[in-house]
């Protein structure tokens, strides 16, 4: 399974915003020169946030984001299906329909052991996904970086 870049900035900046005063919006530009990432592309990932209810967007001259939720009510798991849509990774296309004298009234997505062992996999990878939280990142960052949030918060202050 291969997902755009984008959702590594997402979760990213949303532990960064976990570690910010309540309230106080990060500045989209700002967050990505600190990580010296495309301004533009950063701020359409936080634009589909927003439109998932994981961020919420200030406007203003002390405007951007912020999330939207409890840094403990938004998993990783929301960030990439915001950011990657809701589809399955994998589709069966039942292809054993094609096979000489198939068995026509078979449901082949539901009976195919290749189709069975791809949405296992898939529905274990999104159970992982959702039962990590942005909070629970930022506070194992925080135990074992505490650097890290302060360079963050000094440097999104520093505006």
């Amino acid at each position: 399974m291969k997902m755009g870049r984008g959702v590594e900035w997402a979760v990213h900046s949303c532990v960064n915003m976990a570690w910010t005063p309540p309230g106080e919006p990060v500045n989209s530009a700002r967050l990505a020169e600190f990580y010296k990432l495309p301004a533009a592309y950063l701020n359409k990932q936080f634009q589909s946030l927003v439109r998932a209810g994981v961020l919420e967007s200030v406007s203003g001259p002390h405007g951007g984001f912020l999330l939207a939720r409890r840094p403990e009510n938004i998993t990783v798991l929301d960030i990439v299906l915001a950011l990657e849509g809701q589809d399955p990774a994998f589709r069966c296309e039942a292809i054993l329909g094609n096979v000489p004298e198939p068995v026509r009234q078979e449901n082949f997505a539901r009976t195919c052991l290749i189709s069975q062992t791809m949405r296992q996999a898939e529905l274990a990878w999104r159970q992982a996904l959702a039962r990590q939280s942005i909070a629970g990142i930022a506070d194992s960052m925080e135990r074992r970086f505490p650097a890290d949030k302060v360079k963050v918060l000094d440097y999104l202050a520093a505006e």
